[in-house]
């Protein structure tokens, strides 16, 4: 079963179980996606799939950060139910040695020496590490790792 029709499923299974904050949410999902897929008359597959739930994800971080310093913790505590239900669809998360691993054999198959191949090891590890990794973090580690 594909991602698309897991989060159709859980929709129906909220429905019915009278799930609303659930049901919200993965209404919000599947929102995003019918929008990109009608903008760009296509259907989206796994990869695009998860690069809107990253993004999802992401700015929910974003609006969690921004309501904590405006102390608003009705907010943070709706956008936090919100991010545990998105980051549900989300693989697990690569660690820390997982993620040097993909970033030491990007490097060596790019041949990248200086900071100035970073946007080569970046393609190649987004391309491995989509949705199983924040790419903020990534850059800064192969930023690093060149000697940037």
């Amino acid at each position: 079963m594909g991602l698309k029709e897991r989060i159709t499923d859980d929709m129906k299974a909220a429905m019915r179980a009278g799930e609303k904050d659930r049901l919200a949410t993965i209404r919000l999902v599947l929102a995003a996606v019918k929008q990109i897929e009608v903008d760009e008359r296509i259907t989206l597959d796994e990869a695009r799939m998860l690069a809107v739930l990253d993004k999802m994800v992401k700015q929910r971080k974003e609006s969690i950060a921004q309501f904590e310093s405006g102390g608003r913790a009705d907010l943070v505590a709706k956008e936090a139910a919100e991010l545990a239900v998105i980051q549900a669809y989300l693989p697990a998360q690569l660690s820390d040695a997982e993620l040097d691993a993909l970033i030491a054999e990007a490097i060596a198959s790019t041949g990248a020496t200086t900071i100035k191949d970073m946007g080569k090891v970046m393609g190649v590890v987004k391309s491995k590490a989509a949705g199983r990794a924040d790419m903020g973090a990534v850059g800064a580690r192969i930023k690093q790792k060149l000697g940037g």
